[in-house]
């Protein structure tokens, strides 16, 4: 089974781009470095990649999302970070399905004015809520609960426990104890996969299922790039884009990473990946900022820094060939509006060539660029996506000598939060 995406970096391979640009001894490093690691990698998989072409929990996730889609209009998913950015990057694919079935909503920052227009707005005796949290404790997402619980409760009154369905850790935690005294389906967090690394388990495989989207094939997808990657680690493309993006810090200096894929049905993929390479890597002064952007619209907001600006960045486009798709621009309306070059054109024509377009003004300004090219975005394309940028980030961390699975830092927010809450009284 092979992946769906083919990487380039323009007229040379990567190998020949290194030894131009004088980075070939450094790399040769770090993918010995990978050669090393190889062994004790595949030996102690991380719990997203052995998940990956999971089957033990496809019958809850069938279940509860059979209920969901039966008997309700509206989802609501409470769960912040990890546990909503991966659903969210995932069901953008249902825009483009002919069957809409119900409407999910991710308030994932609470926000009281979104909180209100959303009560406001939906029938609760048609809305259900799926809640989200790995600790059972994540206080956003308890909030969020307990709010919506009370609007459900004066509308519908009893029998409540129909209208939530939660997925958290086993054990005693906040949020199973809620949903165990609703008598609400529960659905287990897998303990041994962080939240920012959850969106090819239930929690990103859940709303995906009640989108009517097929969950067998995103992790198929996942599936081939894991196995590809464990084949030959430092070979892998995972691999080759974690000593890329290491052997550019240590030798250059560069320290963002962009992701700019054209495909607004990838706009929220850039959002995972922003949290889930910023929250692994950066760590007791390292890692890399990861930058967002999405083609064309970008082009007119952030390109003339991208070709201009500093050359601190590596350069992740990506494109799915779309010629001849969309609507077709009339040949007489373009000449006469001085359009004469899109005469007869469709919108994936022009879509397709500023991506081609974008890649090769980058490198004539002397970036980096590396082009994963989409034969098409499907549920297997994006699963294999996922992983690859899963893996890429861990590698990543352990060439930076950094633990990829902790978040140290954000707890100190945390405490402060309810320093102040506890300030204003009652």
């Amino acid at each position: 089974m092979a992946q769906d995406f083919a990487v380039d970096f323009g007229d040379e391979p990567l190998e020949g781009l290194l030894a131009r640009e004088g980075l070939s001894a450094t790399f040769a490093a770090m993918t010995k470095q990978l050669d090393a690691f190889a062994s004790a990698f595949q030996t102690r998989l991380p719990g997203f990649a052995v998940r990956a072409n999971e089957q033990a929990d496809m019958a809850d996730m069938t279940k509860a999302a059979d209920h969901i889609r039966a008997g309700f209009d509206d989802l609501l998913v409470f769960g912040t970070g990890g546990s909503s950015l991966g659903a969210q990057a995932a069901i953008q694919l249902a825009r483009y399905r002919a069957d809409a079935g119900i409407t999910i909503h991710f308030p994932d920052s609470l926000d009281p004015f979104e909180m209100d227009r959303l009560f406001a707005a939906l029938n609760p005796a048609r809305t259900h809520v799926l809640a989200i949290s790995k600790s059972g404790t994540t206080a956003e997402t308890l909030i969020q609960v307990v709010t919506a619980r009370a609007w459900l409760e004066a509308a519908v009154g009893g029998d409540l426990g129909r209208h939530f369905t939660f997925i958290t850790e086993p054990g005693e935690r906040h949020l199973r104890t809620y949903g165990e005294a609703l008598g609400s389906p529960i659905l287990d967090h897998p303990t041994d996969v962080g939240g920012r690394f959850s969106v090819l388990t239930c929690v990103g495989m859940l709303p995906v299922m009640v989108a009517g989207l097929d969950v067998a094939a995103f992790r198929a997808g996942a599936t081939a790039v894991r196995d590809a990657t464990l084949a030959d680690i430092a070979a892998s493309e995972p691999g080759r884009g974690a000593a890329l993006m290491h052997t550019l810090t240590v030798e250059r200096g560069v320290n963002q990473t962009l992701v700019m894929p054209y495909a607004d049905a990838m706009r929220e993929f850039t959002r995972w990946h922003g949290q889930l390479w910023a929250e692994s890597l950066g760590k007791e002064g390292k890692g890399s900022t990861p930058l967002r952007a999405v083609g064309p619209v970008d082009q007119h907001s952030q390109l003339q820094l991208f070709l201009d600006g500093p050359n601190d960045k590596l350069m992740t486009l990506m494109s799915i060939p779309s010629y001849g798709k969309g609507p077709r621009v009339d040949a007489d309306e373009a000449r006469r509006y001085g359009l004469d070059y899109m005469a007869g054109r469709t919108i994936g024509d022009t879509v397709s060539c500023q991506a081609r377009a974008t890649a090769e003004a980058l490198r004539n300004k002397g970036r980096i660029v590396r082009h994963f090219s989409l034969p098409k975005l499907n549920e297997r394309t994006l699963g294999g996506l996922f992983m690859q940028f899963m893996l890429e980030t861990v590698l990543t961390a352990h060439l930076m000598g950094v633990n990829a699975y902790d978040q140290p830092a954000v707890e100190d927010g945390k405490i402060l939060t309810r320093q102040y809450l506890n300030e204003l009284g009652h």
